[in-house]
């Protein structure tokens, strides 16, 4: 009779299975070789837009009877023509906005075919455009042009004579010489001032103002 009882606790053990303890420690082993799930990235936040950039603030004309400003530019020789080297002459400074285009080559010409009139009135006569020295030898060689061209590639000549501005053609904008001619006297004043000028007859008005 012992005999049976101690058979039918052996079986009741392998009904049972394994004791609690064994069974917590192999889910622990279970669950830490399971995978870990990362957080989801947090989501970027959309860059700020860029503000646009103010438009530069036009220069104030300068009028007739201001002192003109100093400058030092590079002629289509590539010297240095500066304000310095010109005081106690007269001279005519005019600004066009490109060699070798249909009305700043006619200015040029007109210009030219007068210079002896200008030589008359003891005038030099100086034209200002962007365009750089190398343009400026080009343009004076194909019209056989024989007064001086200054190259103001920044625009400083432009800006500080207020006729670097923003024009418009066909409905677009943007920045551009205006065309304009300032007669400086033997002591550096503007005496005579011509924007927004019109080639045809403007040579002989700034003859005849002398």
């Amino acid at each position: 009779m012992p005999a049976k009882k101690s058979s039918s606790k052996l079986n009741a053990k392998t009904k049972t299975g394994a004791p609690p303890e064994r069974a917590v420690k192999t889910a622990k082993l279970a669950a830490s070789a399971a995978p870990k799930t990362k957080p989801a990235p947090a989501k970027a936040k959309p860059a700020a837009k860029a503000k646009p950039a103010a438009k530069a603030k036009p220069v104030a004309a300068l009028g007739e009877g201001s002192k003109a400003p100093e400058f030092s530019l590079p002629d289509d020789a590539g010297s240095i023509v500066s304000s310095a080297t010109l005081a106690g002459k007269p001279y005519v400074l005019y600004f066009y906005p490109k060699d070798d285009t249909p009305g700043c080559t006619q200015e040029a010409c007109d210009f030219r075919d007068n210079l002896s009139a200008f030589n008359g009135q003891k005038l030099r006569v100086i034209g200002v455009s962007p365009d750089d020295p190398a343009r400026h030898a080009k343009f004076k060689q194909k019209y056989g042009l024989t007064f001086t061209l200054l190259s103001d590639t920044d625009k400083t000549l432009a800006n500080a004579y207020g006729v670097w501005v923003e024009k418009q053609n066909y409905g677009r904008s943007y920045m551009g010489v205006e065309r304009s001619t300032f007669l400086i006297d033997k002591h550096g004043v503007i005496k005579k001032s011509w924007r927004k000028v019109r080639v045809p007859g403007h040579v002989a008005a700034v003859l005849a103002s002398r």
